[in-house]
């Protein structure tokens, strides 16, 4: 809704690509036109495939996508469908350059706050979430920032559809005026139980300091076992000793290992339920790995503009994602170390 209330018919609205594939839909549906503005994958200097590395802000390619008709900028950290935790210095830059632009506003979606599994290193920015900065926070940034969250991801209940809003009176009462009409009210039921977890959340729990840090435990201790079982099946992952992780997903790089696995003359062939109507290696990789693997991935492709999936940009990522039960992940890392055989026929030891 605070796209509704923010976009006029042929507002540009900039997105961070790849970007979580719902935006673009809902901008259209304000009557925008989304711009998105990639990020850069950087593999790591001694990294032996282009495949591993972080994602990153390209400052000069958001400073030329700004136009007099940007309305808004959406901003997701931590990030899906990369798992990126833009760091306080990339906020500030971001800021920066769209300050001078005093019509763009900013929804910052911050629905993963409190699943940051692996921290930025910097430390400079002051928060009441570790690892996490408020765009609002920011000098000058709170008067055109509607920040948006949810108990969906934090207490694995998307179901509730229950969250909140935060921004001045001036962003938010336009909100609040439109929700009759889209909502009609929220599920108070609900409402109620979310403002009791999150007093409860700040208690100790399973013998941490909080519910927010076991949480984090949690998801840390699964990640690990999913990128183990993944890098011995020949995927890339990130390296979280050094690259910050939010949320629960991780962007796998596709090495010419994994892309063996697939039958060959199946990439090229035409398919209208693919992105731009023909098969790429990273749809074909998650088609084989279903099939015959028995573990479900995600195409990078839908995160990806038409183009830029012409590109290629897309071919060598496929979205993972850790917020399952204990079982489920371990049956997956299981079958991806077997590669769909028996657990007799490869070496699964150290999951």
């Amino acid at each position: 809704m605070g796209l509704q209330t923010v976009v006029r018919p042929g507002d540009e609205v900039i997105v961070f690509e790849p970007y979580f594939d719902l935006y673009l839909n809902q901008i259209r549906l304000a009557g925008g036109v989304p711009v998105p503005v990639p990020l850069k994958f950087v593999p790591y200097p001694d990294s032996p495939s282009s495949y591993s590395g972080s994602w990153e802000l390209d400052l000069p390619a958001l400073q030329s996508a700004i136009t007099p008709k940007t309305a808004a900028v959406v901003l997701n950290s931590p990030h899906n469908p990369t798992g990126k935790v833009f760091t306080g210095e990339e906020m500030s830059s971001i800021a920066s350059c769209i300050r001078p632009h005093e019509r763009i506003k900013v929804l910052s979606d911050e629905v993963y706050k409190f699943i940051i599994h692996s921290p930025p290193t910097d430390t400079s920015f002051e928060t009441s979430v570790p690892g996490h900065v408020h765009f609002a926070s920011l000098p000058g940034m709170y008067s055109r920032t509607l920040t948006i969250s949810s108990a969906g991801k934090t207490f694995s209940a998307t179901g509730w559809q229950v969250g909140w809003m935060v921004g001045p009176s001036a962003l938010v009462g336009p909100v609040q005026q439109m929700l009759p009409y889209v909502q009609f009210c929220a599920n108070s039921v609900c409402q109620e139980a979310l403002a009791g977890a999150l007093r409860k959340a700040e208690e100790p729990y399973m013998g941490h300091v909080n519910y927010y840090a076991w949480l984090n435990s949690e998801y840390r201790e699964k990640r690990d076992f999913l990128v183990k079982a993944l890098q011995g099946a020949g995927f890339e992952t990130p390296d979280y000793s050094r690259t910050a992780g939010g949320g629960f997903f991780i962007m796998a790089g596709i090495t010419p290992s994994v892309e063996e696995r697939v039958p060959k003359g199946r990439v090229g062939e035409v398919n209208e339920s693919a992105p731009t109507g023909k098969v790429r290696l990273d749809w074909a990789i998650c088609e084989h790995m279903v099939r015959e693997e028995g573990v479900g991935m995600i195409p990078s492709s839908p995160f990806f503009s038409e183009g830029r999936v012409e590109e290629g940009r897309s071919d060598r990522f496929v979205r993972v994602a850790f917020c399952k039960r204990r079982e489920v992940i371990e049956g997956a890392g299981r079958a991806l170390m077997c590669q769909g055989g028996e657990e007799d026929d490869c070496d699964v030891e150290g999951l």
